[in-house]
């Protein structure tokens, strides 16, 4: 459907153009003529753009008004809608979206100074979706014909589903997120997942740009200079709309919502929660660093016990640590090694004393358990060495108070650049895009696991894994749907900020999408229980300042336990990936045309 529409589903020049010969007038002429060669000005499709980043921003944390995601894609759709692009428009839609992630990716930076060039990389990137779905929906609305409130959400949920799958993917910050406090809305995640919800988020903002007046294009300078002159022709076009097409319009919103809605509440009314395992949740204040002292380690480590011991007064079954915060390395391999074999393999020192130490780490877990008198999850690195390799895993380990150490997870989603380098084998200049000095980073692991204590199953993710869509489905259908997810993350680096409420918020969709509920503890925050229906059951809070971030604190909650599976688990983000086929063939196609979208 054209952007600039009328009853009969075209614009005004069209309108005009069509009319019969007798009635088009000379000075009518004149118009259609300078319309076609005056766009909008650039600095119409700057405001646009830059109003809907600062509307999303404001919707997402720290500031959290997620209301307002119903209506900050407006100004960018109404751009979409019209017909003859502003000037230079997807170059100010780039900066609109700059204009977003630069302020909301801030946090990137507060790890350590080497972090400010994956920051402006990350967001240089992440600007160029705002300009891709401003001109892929373009070429669907104009060229292909397609409704605006059809093609936009389609577009929207192909780009979100592109953006958190290649390159390892960043589901941070979908406009689906910003509706985590609506239970009942977002229920329907476990039918489409969460890309699928942000296209339901999107549609009330195309309906809204799909009816505003003609006159009121006009006045906001989102019509050619010449076109917008004339009051009383838009004014015509806007009373050619018959009642009909206003309905027409509002229908796709409106059922979808009450659909959505009534399936909601039904969801939340089925079955009921069986009261699960006492969980203590253990987290402390203390900053991740690149380059620890010395003492750093034993003083964490003294620390995490403290609190573990106001943990055990209310005796909990399962006591978990945040990720790496069991700070002592553990040989995964029992082989052992004679001192002529060491000296032939690479970093035999280090191996030597990764050896004599295994038995004294093992110890310490299970001393650690036997003291709680619970099971013990705890985040920590593990090593996997042979004459061949050494390799490093973000592990998350098992223990009983009855068995001692039982087995591990190695976390299998590593974050670019923060836990290995990509391709730097064959481009090293990349290595300057890390922190650490080993650019060989982190091993990723094989498969999910599962440890069951008291007859209840656990299957650990550790860090931005409960982020990931695809890796929560994978690891709750290899292991054959789990009581409980353990997340264990180390949110140190980030001081407070707002990533700490992103993390949490974005985790809150994997529960909903998989039915199983999720408990996380967090260095530094924030460590919480969340059930199968998104709700956050119980957060740890400082007993003195109640703050949930940045804080020592302790949280012991029941896990209540769902019942329920989910049609996402059986077929993922196919819906959505369908839509990013969509974009690809628009692309592929070479139907979009630089010409007839840049202006």
């Amino acid at each position: 459907m054209p952007a600039t529409i009328n009853e009969s589903g075209r614009s005004v020049s069209e309108e005009l153009s069509s009319q019969p010969a007798a009635e088009v007038r000379s000075p009518l002429e004149a118009i259609i003529a300078a319309a076609r060669v005056q766009p909008p000005a650039q600095r119409v499709a700057l405001l646009a753009c830059g109003l809907t980043s600062a509307l999303l921003y404001l919707a997402f944390p720290p500031v959290g008004w997620g209301a307002l995601a119903w209506i900050a894609p407006l100004p960018l759709l109404l751009l979409v809608r019209i017909e003859k692009p502003t000037r230079r428009m997807l170059l100010s839609a780039y900066l609109g979206g700059l204009a977003f992630w630069l302020p909301a990716l801030q946090w990137m930076r507060l790890g350590d100074p080497t972090m400010y060039p994956a920051w402006f990389a990350l967001s240089f990137y992440l600007a160029a979706y705002t300009p891709a779905f401003l001109a892929i929906s373009r070429t669907l609305v104009h060229r292909w014909n397609w409704p605006l409130v059809v093609a936009a959400p389609l577009v929207w949920v192909g780009l979100e589903f592109i953006r958190g799958t290649i390159l390892t993917g960043f589901g941070w910050y979908l406009l689906g997120h910003t509706q985590h406090q609506w239970i009942e809305l977002i229920q329907i995640c476990d039918l489409i997942g969460t890309y699928g919800l942000s296209g339901l988020v999107l549609l009330p903002a195309c309906f809204a740009a799909a009816m505003l007046p003609e006159l009121w294009l006009g006045r906001l300078g989102l019509l050619p200079p010449a076109e917008a002159m004339h009051d009383e022709l838009l004014k015509a076009v806007d009373q050619s709309r018959s009642t009909g097409w206003y309905v027409r319009q509002a229908a796709i919103p409106l059922v979808a919502l009450l659909a959505v809605l009534g399936y909601g509440l039904v969801r939340t009314h089925q079955g009921e929660f069986k009261t699960g395992p006492r969980v203590g949740l253990v987290q402390a204040d203390i900053p991740a660093t690149v380059n620890p002292k010395p003492d750093d380690w034993p003083r964490a480590h003294q620390k995490y016990m403290r609190l573990t011991g106001v943990a055990v007064r209310e005796q909990p079954d399962v006591i978990v640590w945040p990720e790496g915060m069991f700070r002592w390395p553990l040989l995964a391999n029992s082989t052992a090694y004679t001192p002529e074999q060491l000296e032939k393999l690479p970093r035999g020192r280090e191996i030597d004393y990764l050896q004599t130490s295994r038995p004294r780490v093992l110890q310490e877990l299970s001393n650690i358990s036997q003291k709680c008198g619970a099971a013990f999850l705890t985040g920590m690195t593990t090593l996997d060495v042979s004459e061949t390799h050494f390799k490093y895993f973000n592990s998350v380990g098992f223990v009983t108070p009855e068995t001692g150490y039982v087995g591990r997870y190695d976390k299998m989603h590593r974050v670019p650049f923060g836990e290995y380098v990509p391709l730097v084998e064959y481009l090293p200049f990349l290595a300057g895009f890390t922190p650490y000095a080993d650019s060989s980073g982190l091993s990723a692991g094989q498969k999910p696991q599962v440890f069951q204590y008291r007859g209840v199953r656990y299957a650990p993710v550790v860090c931005y894994e409960d982020t990931v869509p695809n890796v929560v489905r994978r690891v709750v259908n290899e292991t054959g749907e789990p009581d409980v997810l353990v997340n264990a993350s180390n949110d140190g680096w980030f001081h407070g900020s707002s990533e700490h409420d992103q993390h949490l918020l974005t985790a809150v969709f994997r529960c909903v999408e998989t039915r199983t509920p999720m408990v996380r503890a967090a260095n530094m925050g924030v460590s919480a229980v969340i059930d199968g229906d998104g709700r956050v059951r119980a957060v740890a809070k400082d007993l003195e300042t109640g703050a949930s971030k940045a804080c020592d604190a302790v949280v012991v909650a029941h896990v209540p336990l769902d019942p329920r599976s989910s049609v996402y688990l059986r077929i993922g983000d196919w819906p959505a990936a369908l839509c990013a086929m969509l974009c690809g063939t628009v692309c592929l196609g070479g139907i979009v045309r630089r010409p007839r979208l840049v202006g």
